[in-house]
């Protein structure tokens, strides 16, 4: 099959809205509700202060006299709330990929298998998500076409984009158990190269966080940046578990070239100060889990001064027309997650 004339954006191409899914009593944040409730008002705060925010939620009425209180009157303009049961939170993972065509800014909005990461957890509402909201696409904003892609399970968080034909993802995620056994990886190369009209994947073969229940996405360990950047998670410290295996993606992304040929600029982000969960296990606190939006870059920070401060400047470097805006992420992390995971971005299109 010939690629297609549409193509995976960038993340820091100009967005139309970003998907929040909202935490309820009925998902696994019932122990620590109102603690992520105040951090899920920080981040539709900050991103309807630039942008629209579409936010899923099996309890509208509720949100909505929640945000009156917490967002100002353009905000809440720029806010649209909908009503759809949910398992969990991870807009990331279940939510549309957004597809645009060459000049003409079309969409193309690509439904893919959302199964708890390899069957790991509860999924079956949240992969009707996308169902769902297409049947409200014009009250919601959504115009372009749907694609049903519910043969394949795809995560968002498992790839990044240049928006010039480079996917980068992990080996370790796209070829991890309960996904699309019995593919290869060749196979499944072929596949995503295909949907995204894509030129070239590059295949990350090192690197994991402990905590991370999503058999190691991309977008906890190494993200795409504007002019041929990748930022990555560093670790310095040979006594950290971490080590050995990031010590080992660092030398590949040295390795990888650009599509003209030239090493990629890299800018190390710092190693999370190791965060434990209150039977002692490790979470998978991470810097690389930044949000970027509409003119600013939305960073997790984790309660280390130091470390916080050392990121946002590394994060400045790779986007220096953007402001780095710092939002405490360590309620996230109690359920192995972090900012990125929870949204979605949907890019502008000329409709």
């Amino acid at each position: 099959m010939q690629p297609s004339s549409f193509y995976l954006p960038a993340e820091w191409a100009k967005q139309q809205a970003v998907q929040l899914t909202w935490p309820h009593a009925d998902t696994d944040w019932c122990d620590i509700l109102d603690e992520v409730t105040l951090c899920y008002i920080r981040m539709a705060r900050a991103i309807s202060q630039r942008e629209n925010l579409i936010i899923v939620t099996p309890h509208p009425h509720d949100i909505q006299l929640l945000l009156e209180d917490a967002l100002d009157a353009e905000q809440m303009k720029r806010t649209k709330i909908v009503e759809f049961p949910t398992d969990d939170t991870w807009a990331r993972d279940h939510a549309f990929i957004t597809l645009l065509l060459n000049k003409e800014g079309k969409a193309r909005f690509l439904d893919y298998r959302f199964n708890g990461w390899g069957q790991k957890f509860a999924a079956s509402q949240d992969n009707q998500i996308c169902r769902r909201m297409w049947q409200q696409a014009e009250s919601i904003g959504l115009h372009g076409e749907y694609v049903n892609r519910l043969d394949f399970v795809l995560e968002g968080g498992s790839i990044e984009s240049d928006g010039m034909g480079t996917i980068l993802t992990t080996s370790e995620c796209l070829l991890a158990p309960n996904r699309n056994e019995p593919l290869t990886q060749k196979q499944i190369e072929e596949r995503l190269l295909n949907d995204f009209g894509a030129k070239r994947i590059l295949w990350l073969d090192h690197g994991y966080l402990a905590g991370d229940d999503t058999d190691s996405h991309i977008d906890t360990l190494a993200r795409l940046c504007p002019n041929d950047t990748i930022a990555y998670v560093q670790c310095t410290d040979p006594n950290d578990e971490h080590y050995r295996e990031l010590q080992l993606m660092e030398q590949q992304l040295a390795s990888f070239r650009t599509l003209s040929g030239e090493p990629y600029r890299l800018i190390p982000l710092p190693m999370a100060h190791p965060e434990f969960d209150a039977e002692g296990h490790r979470l998978p606190a991470t810097y690389a889990n930044f949000l970027i939006i509409n003119g600013a870059v939305l960073m997790p920070t984790y309660g280390h001064a130091e470390l916080d401060a050392l990121a946002a400047r590394q994060l400045k470097t790779a986007f220096p027309e953007h402001e780095i805006v710092p939002l405490d992420c360590r309620i996230l992390i109690e359920q192995h997650g972090s900012l990125h995971c929870c949204t979605m971005q949907f890019p502008q299109t000329r409709d």
